[in-house]
This record gives structure tokens, sequence and C-alpha cells, in this order.
């Protein structure tokens, strides 16, 4: 997707991200990088519209992906299934 169609799918809907329910953070293990280095492609949703993002993943659980990336100058922040993310070279 080229970055002029993303900057306006971001402006038109609410970046979705997992429940706390569907993450169960109470349950499993969580795995925090102080310093995000993995670089990965991942398959977001702002409102009902996929699209796939180059993100960095911040933490971790056996399930689900917290990553972090940039449309323009605003940062986005969400978790992802596992199954949603790529590993960039």
């Amino acid at each position: 997707m080229n970055d002029r169609a993303l900057v306006t799918i971001a402006r038109g809907a609410q970046l979705q991200t997992l429940t706390h329910v569907e993450l169960r953070l109470d349950e499993v293990p969580l795995t925090v990088d102080p310093k995000p280095r993995r670089k990965v492609r991942a398959w977001v949703r702002f409102g009902d519209v996929p699209v796939r993002v180059d993100a960095l993943a911040t933490r971790w659980t056996p399930d689900a992906i917290g990553i972090v990336f940039h449309v323009e100058e605003t940062e986005y922040r969400c978790w992802v299934w596992v199954g949603a993310v790529d590993e960039r070279a």
C-alpha cells in the first residue's frame, strides 16, 4: 500500500487493537523489549480496513505481539495476533 493511501485510511478511522480478554495478560507470560529493534510487517485495522504496515515488535505473549509504527509523524501502538506478523529482513 502506498503512503498516501495509508495516511488517508489512518485519518478516517480508529486503529483497532486486541482486548484485555483476548490478551490474557494476567494468565500468560509477557516479554517486553527495552530497546525494540525487531522489524516486522503486520496486518492492522483502521476501523474495518485492513492494512499492512512496517513496525517494530515491542512486546509479545505466546499469542500476540505489541507493535509500534508511524504514519507520517503520528505514532501508533496496538496488539495484533502472532499470525498477523511476518519478520522483515
